[in-house]
């Protein structure tokens, strides 16, 4: 599958480091995949020189640039040449298969929705994310894209996180799970019970409710919640695991004697501190849209655009659209 040619867009001002880290991971993301095209959209200035001087980039110059503090569905109505909306619309045009950008997550996810469309039967598309789990990694999503959902759109979230996780984690029988405050299908609010109901019959793999602690321990392979409860959890699990690392760092090293004894557990931690890195994972997938499409967190450093590049080429390669297409269309 690797040897199989995509060609990626990616927004050369996404994130809070762009456009360096940016072109550093484009670089990095190239030298790892020999059948990988980059489409680079962007200020001129930044973009034709980059590509000028590497076989498999093309620039694309865009004039426009939409902040973070910005409206997103405003913005993107707008600047009808930023260097997300030209991204989104090189995949709708067929000139890419994907689309990556650590810029604003909601223009990302505007632009997507509005330019590229939505696959027919989707209700709304969702935001998904990768947690390193202690047992295996897990899907978990919505993370934030729809704050307010009905119980079908839940469903519809289990389907489209069981195609990613088979395209993305290379599970071939994703089990999917809810998220609620208890085990029992009458747990939980009016939606979550009904929710419950209707994945029993039409979620392949449905396992039932997880709660919060599950998430962690990798328990199902997909965990499906609404936006609001999904980025509440997902915050808390990343001021958790960063919060506990300095933690173990300030109280390893807060004696000579505890610095020495450091000295011999430091491999075994900077592998826990790799397992845990979200960089590893490339960024978060707005699913249900005709595309691929990655977001970045706006601190991504070049490791992570780089992982993001290329768990867009993972998707198209896998046919994570037409997978979810089959899935919600059935």
């Amino acid at each position: 599958m690797t040897d199989t040619t995509v060609t990626i867009v990616v927004d050369a001002l996404g994130g809070d480091d762009a456009p360096t880290v940016v072109l550093e991971g484009v670089d990095a993301a190239l030298a790892a995949d020999s059948a990988l095209s980059i489409i680079l959209t962007g200020p001129v200035e930044v973009v034709e020189s980059f590509a000028a001087a590497r076989e498999r980039v093309r620039a694309v110059p865009t004039t426009e640039f939409i902040d973070m503090a910005e409206h997103p569905a405003n913005a993107v109505r707008t600047k009808k040449d930023s260097s997300i909306v030209v991204g989104c619309r090189l995949v709708k045009d067929g000139e890419a298969a994907g689309f990556f950008s650590a810029g604003s997550t909601g223009a990302c996810m505007a632009a997507a929705t509005l330019v590229m469309g939505r696959i027919p039967g989707v209700s709304r598309p969702a935001i998904a994310t990768v947690i390193p789990a202690s047992e295996r990694p897990s899907v978990l999503l919505d993370i934030g894209a729809n704050a307010d959902v009905k119980a079908e759109n839940l469903v519809q979230f289990g389907l489209m996180g069981r195609a990613y996780a088979q395209v993305v984690l290379g599970v071939s029988e994703p089990s999917v799970a809810l998220l609620n405050i208890g085990e029992e299908p009458t747990k939980g609010s009016m939606l979550a019970q009904e929710a419950h109901a209707l994945m029993v019959d039409a979620v392949p793999g449905f396992m039932g409710n997880v709660e919060g602690r599950d998430i962690p321990a990798g328990t199902a392979d997909v965990i499906v919640t609404d936006g609001f409860t999904g980025n509440v959890a997902l915050k808390l699990l990343e001021g958790l695991a960063k919060t506990l690392l300095t933690q173990v760092k300030d109280a390893m090293t807060s004696t000579p004697i505890r610095t020495m004894a450091a000295a011999v557990l430091k491999e075994p931690l900077m592998e826990l501190k790799e397992r845990i890195n979200p960089d590893v994972y490339g960024g978060a997938p707005l699913l249900g849209v005709r595309g691929v499409c990655i977001i970045g967190h706006g601190s991504s450093n070049a490791r992570a655009v780089a992982a993001g590049i290329a768990v867009a080429a993972r998707a198209v390669r896998g046919g994570l659209t037409e997978r979810i297409a089959t899935a919600v269309g059935k």
